[in-house]
């Protein structure tokens, strides 16, 4: 079993248009992915924060392919405020979105769990955490495409 790499795929019915801007822009980012708000600085490098039950995800920015592609780093680590994200402190996330007339097929890539600056087992154990939290992830951002206005 790969425990480096989580992969998950999803199809929305809703345009490319639609779904890019529900997974990049803050005021549906906190919604669907966090439930308390979200900021962020839509460039490489960029600033990312999503809160939701009293925690807040740090990351940054990595690329930005308007309607197709969307990559970030987040912290996995107890780190120093502004401490930079590292494949040892951080996993990447990677969004890619395709389009089939109104349908959106969205493709998520989680990468990096064995080169965190942790055990073994707490890579693996990790890595299962959030293989079972994609899904469901996911599944909000498919039912808040169904409820958001075209």
């Amino acid at each position: 079993m790969n425990t480096n790499t989580i992969e998950r795929e999803i199809a929305i019915e809703a345009p490319v248009e639609r779904v890019w801007s529900l997974i990049t822009q803050a005021e549906h980012l906190g919604t669907w992915f966090g439930d308390a708000g979200a900021n962020i600085d839509l460039r490489p490098g960029g600033a990312l924060e999503v809160r939701w039950d009293g925690h807040t995800l740090i990351g940054t920015v990595d690329a930005v392919e308007p309607t197709s592609r969307f990559t970030f780093r987040w912290h996995q680590l107890d780190t120093p405020a502004g401490a930079d994200l590292t494949e040892q402190n951080s996993t990447l996330v990677e969004f890619t979105l395709t389009s089939e007339g109104d349908t959106t097929h969205v493709r998520l890539v989680e990468s990096g769990f064995g080169s965190l600056a942790l055990p073994a087992e707490q890579q693996v154990a990790m890595h299962a955490d959030h293989s079972g939290g994609w899904p469901v992830e996911l599944g909000h951002l498919k039912d808040h495409a169904a409820v958001v206005a075209a």
